[in-house]
């Protein structure tokens, strides 16, 4: 009898115990939205702040698991909450009151969100869209510098195909809970378990969009990986190769079908000895070949070290086979700091390799600059950098490969420009600014591009619109909004005033860039030539005409009026005119873009007058001879006339 009540007495006390633990995590991510008003202490903000999220939030949320309600009295505060779909009410009530008492340490602006394991909280002064905005954020953890010790192109298939089965789960749930869990195994000893939920305000449509999302920034964090996290306003995923839920989960199994096991059966009994001879005459190269794969990538010129951690580093030899020793038929194009040729690598990727230029020294500038900033950086929207060769003077950038090519391969051209419908453009727009959001906000590292443009906008094969060419970006530390230098480098025509014309960049100098392509794309004509037409001195003073004329479509490319929706052409032009306000200050954040992109209802503040430069343009290097997808930089000295 006493055991029993021993056992009881325990199982009563783990509870309690567990609790306080949990509630005391750390948040896995915080965003305190940059653009928005600060609030002052003992406002009437703050005291409606407060009310909402010490009482309201947690004593409803923990009822259903989600809740969203705001103040009655100006000025209003919104607030909304969601709990893990597999955790108690309690956990859920003691998890909201931590996760709102960090939430007023960390954040002093009017809109903020705050993710932990088991919840997340959120407020804003403005009422919440029922349309899904994404905005994907890595939650990173230790186990996001582990790689995996077994095949990573069969593990990231078992992945794919466990977390697509389960979003569909969750999104189309018909009790609308939009939380589903699974596991499956890809070895015979380990499994992948995965977790996937979007908050209980947007549609069904909306949270399998949401999802999917975060899963192609969930490869692209953590792709080999032994576990990842991507959190969202709308959704959150989740993968770890142990338990880490409560809820009964979705049992799948990964699909190989009786012709594979046929295979796999004859190679075991006919391949059995030359097995064994492989691996012993391949076990002193595997072993060198695993030696190189872990060295850190290195550069000394002049005292000067630079490394990255996780960077292949690839052996010259194979880039040579890859081009085949950089043959004039593999060239994709050339620019100012060297030519660009597809390859293929023996596993049969297709890749595009940079051969930085022997004779400049901003090669080896650009290239130290890529290693240190673009291997750091792991988001759908950029490309992606797979290794660098260095031996001599041989400096060589290793990419994966667009097969669309470049934005302005298809958007100068009337031919190539009625390939694509609006739906893709718009799709090509958000990803843009889905990939400056990451930049300017959401990486480890806040960067700044510098010379964003549409030759530096890849397309892969699914039309996804990668940012490319970090060779000028720069970083800025946390709390730096601005920085000045004499030495201006870009491309003229996309070039904010404040930086061409005295040094000055920020985030809103690519905000500027952002605006410039997002009127090309609209007009289909390039803003640097258009002084070469009938219609104004610049593209933007076209528009600015256009605009207060209230001839908004004329401004519009004829090919994409057919397949357009004219309110939505409309409201991106309005937003391109927003972008390139001669004033930083009067420029959006991209976060703002991004909002004002994917809410329909929300009013844009009115466009002031831009800046309508011409400039003189001194170009100090070789400019695009061939493909124009390549990344290319034009180096530019403008200034007024």
């Amino acid at each position: 009898m006493e055991k029993y009540v021993l056992s009881a007495l325990i199982f009563l006390i783990i509870p309690l115990l567990i609790r306080p633990i949990l509630a005391s995590e750390d948040p896995l991510s915080t965003y305190c939205r940059p653009d928005s008003r600060t609030y002052t202490p003992n406002s009437l903000f703050e005291n409606h702040l407060k009310l909402l999220l010490e009482y309201s939030l947690p004593s409803n949320t923990s009822v259903t698991g989600f809740y969203e309600n705001s103040t009655v009295e100006d000025p209003k505060v919104y607030g909304q909450a969601l709990c893990r779909g597999d955790v108690n009410s309690t956990v859920c009530r003691d998890c909201i009151k931590n996760a709102s008492q960090e939430i007023l340490k960390q954040c002093k602006s009017e809109e903020a969100t705050i993710w932990f394991e088991l919840c997340q909280v959120r407020y804003s002064g403005q009422s919440f869209s029922p349309l899904m905005v994404y905005f994907g954020k890595y939650a990173e953890h230790d186990y996001l510098e582990k790689n995996l010790s077994f095949n990573p192109v069969h593990f990231d298939q078992v992945l794919t195909y466990l977390m697509k089965n389960i979003s569909s789960e969750a999104a189309f749930d018909p009790l609308k809970r939009m939380f589903a869990t699974g596991e499956i195994k890809f070895s015979r000893k380990e499994t992948i378990y995965g977790l996937v939920q979007c908050t209980r305000d947007i549609s069904n449509t909306s949270c399998h969009s949401c999802l999917v999302q975060a899963l192609g920034d969930l490869h692209t964090c953590c792709d080999s990986r032994q576990g990842g996290i991507i959190v969202s306003v709308n959704c959150n995923v989740r993968f770890e190769l142990h338990p880490f839920y409560n809820a009964s989960s979705v049992l799948l199994t990964y699909p190989t079908g009786p012709k594979l096991k046929t295979w796999m059966m004859v190679v075991v009994v006919t391949c059995i000895p030359i097995s064994v001879l492989a691996v012993l005459v391949g076990s002193f190269a595997v072993y060198n070949g695993r030696k190189k794969r872990t060295q850190r990538v290195a550069i000394t010129q002049d005292g000067e070290f630079v490394s990255a951690e996780g960077l292949s580093f690839m052996d010259l030899s194979t880039i040579l086979a890859a081009t085949d020793d950089f043959s004039d038929s593999n060239k994709l194009g050339k620019g100012s700091f060297g030519t660009v040729y597809k390859g293929v690598l023996p596993d049969g990727r297709e890749v595009a390799v940079k051969r930085l230029s022997r004779k400049s020294w901003q090669g080896l500038e650009e290239l130290k600059n890529e290693v240190i900033l673009i291997a750091k950086l792991q988001h759908r929207n950029l490309v992606k950098l797979l290794g660098c060769g260095i031996k001599g003077e041989e400096k060589l950038l290793v990419y994966e490969f667009m097969p669309n090519r470049s934005l302005d391969f298809f958007i100068f051209e009337s031919e190539k420009r009625s390939q694509l419908d609006w739906k893709t453009y718009y799709n090509i727009i958000t990803g843009i600014a889905r990939g400056l959001l990451y930049l300017h906000e959401d990486s480890r590292l806040k960067i700044i591009h510098r010379d964003l443009k549409p030759s530096n906008v890849l397309l892969d094969h699914e039309m996804v619109a990668k940012i490319s060419d970090f060779g000028m970006a720069r970083i800025f530390g946390e709390n730096q909004y601005s920085a000045n230098t004499r030495r201006v480098v870009g491309t003229y025509g996309y070039m904010a005033p404040e930086y061409a014309m005295e040094g000055l960049f920020s985030v809103k100098s690519d905000v500027f860039s952002f605006g410039v392509i997002l009127l090309e794309i609209i007009s289909g004509k390039k803003n640097s030539r258009f002084y070469l037409t009938e219609h104004a001195q610049t593209l933007l003073a076209y528009a600015w005409r256009l605009w207060n004329e209230g001839k908004e479509l004329e401004f519009v490319d004829p090919s994409l009026m057919e397949s357009c929706l004219t309110t939505e052409v409309v409201k991106c032009m309005h937003i391109g005119l927003l972008c390139v306000q001669e004033d930083p200050t009067d420029r959006p954040t991209i976060s703002s873009v991004l909002l004002f992109l994917g809410n329909e209802s929300l009013s844009l503040p009115s466009p002031k007058q831009p800046v309508f430069v011409v400039a003189r343009v001194i170009q100090t290097d070789q400019i695009l001879t061939t493909n124009p997808s390549v990344n290319q930089l034009t180096v530019s000295s403008p200034s007024p006339r």
